[in-house]
Order: structure tokens, then sequence, then C-alpha cells
């Protein structure tokens, strides 16, 4: 068992290499501002950033805020985003939330995590995305990617995404926490991927404590 200090050691050393990589890294889901960002995020669940980036590309060039997404309307967003899955159900949430904005909050995203969470379609790790890319929180969004490397690494373990956002939050040092989330995220989705990772091209090779390495 290793001690705390020797934790620390491979913990921030890890993320200082993940730093020296890219010192600061964006999230790949395009935006103009807090809502858009908003709605992106959740029309990303259970699709890819590249899918959503292409359906909302010419949406968000006219469709920026809570009160022009209500006059499109339902119908006239889902000609936008038919190419992602469950697009009918998320429209309902955006037109939804989109209300709520509008009558509730004064047209602007709110910068809480339970408000954010009250909104239709918004879970805790799509508010987490928000207040950490719009509002710099250090707020840690789990995904399947971070899961994946958070355990399989053994940086940040946890049964469950609410135990990984709190082993990040408890074992990755303050000077990290801001870009945290998204250095895993980056490093699942190019490097420590699902089936076939790519440990001769890891920098933190030497700190992982997965044993069938390729």
């Amino acid at each position: 068992m290793k001690s705390p200090a020797a934790e620390y050691w491979r913990v921030h050393t890890a993320f200082s290499r993940f730093r020296s990589l890219c010192e600061h890294p964006k999230g790949e889901l395009n935006h103009v501002n807090a809502f858009t960002l908003l709605v992106a995020v959740v029309l990303s669940a259970q699709a890819t950033d590249v899918g959503v980036n292409k359906a909302t590309k010419h949406l968000f060039r006219s469709i920026d805020s809570p009160a022009k997404m209500l006059a499109l309307g339902e119908e006239g967003l889902i000609a936008h985003i038919r190419s992602i899955g469950l697009f009918r159900n998320k429209a309902k949430n955006v037109i939804k939330l989109s209300r709520i904005l509008v009558e509730e909050f004064d047209g602007e995203v709110p910068s809480s995590r339970a408000a954010l969470q009250s909104l239709p379609g918004v879970g805790r790790k799509t508010a987490n995305v928000v207040l950490n890319m719009w509002f710099h929180h250090p707020a840690q969004a789990v995904d399947t990617h971070i899961f994946r490397v958070g355990n399989r690494t053994g940086l940040v373990p946890g049964k469950n995404t609410d135990e990984v956002e709190r082993a990040i939050e408890d074992k990755v040092p303050a000077e990290f926490q801001s870009h945290a989330h998204h250095w895993l995220i980056l490093h699942g989705r190019y490097v420590c991927r699902a089936r076939r990772p790519d440990c001769g091209q890891c920098i933190i090779n030497d700190l992982c404590e997965f044993d069938n390495k390729s």
C-alpha cells in the first residue's frame, strides 16, 4: 500500500505531465455563449461531440439565446438536430429549459449547480461542464472516459461517477483542479481508449496501475 506522500507524488506527477502536454485544454463542443454551451452539452448525451458540432453549426449562428430558441420552436429545432440520437426528447428538453430560463432567470444561464440541475435534461455532469467551462468553477464532470481512466490508472478510482468525482476533488492538487476533467477526457479519448489503449504513447505509463499494458 502506497504512503500518502507517495500517492500524492504519483498524482501530482501525472497531472504535471498532462499540463506540460496541453497547458490550457478546452472542451470540444462548439458554442458562442453560456446558453449555447448548455444546449450543446444537453444534446451531447449519448452522442459524440463531432456529431453535435455538425448539427449545431448553423443553429448557433442565429439561435444564441433562450428567447430565440423559443421563437424557433420544437419542430424548428428538430430540423437542425435530427442527426443526433434521441433528438425528439432532447428538443423537448431544450425548449422547456429555454422557457424556464426566460421566465425564472431573466434569460440568463445560472451559475449554481442546484439551479442548473433544476432545468429539464440537465444532470450533475451537464451542470458541472457548464460550471467548469463557462463559469470557471473547479467542477469535475465525470463521463465514461474519465471513469475508465480514473479506475484503469488507479489515479482517481471509484465504483461510480460520484465516487470518481470525489476522488478528483480529494486527490488532485488544487493547481490542477480547473482543468483536471479535461485532461482526463482527452487522455481517455485519444490515448487510454476503451478497447485498444495506446500504452506505448502514454505519458503516464510508468505511473499507471493497469496490468495489461499493450
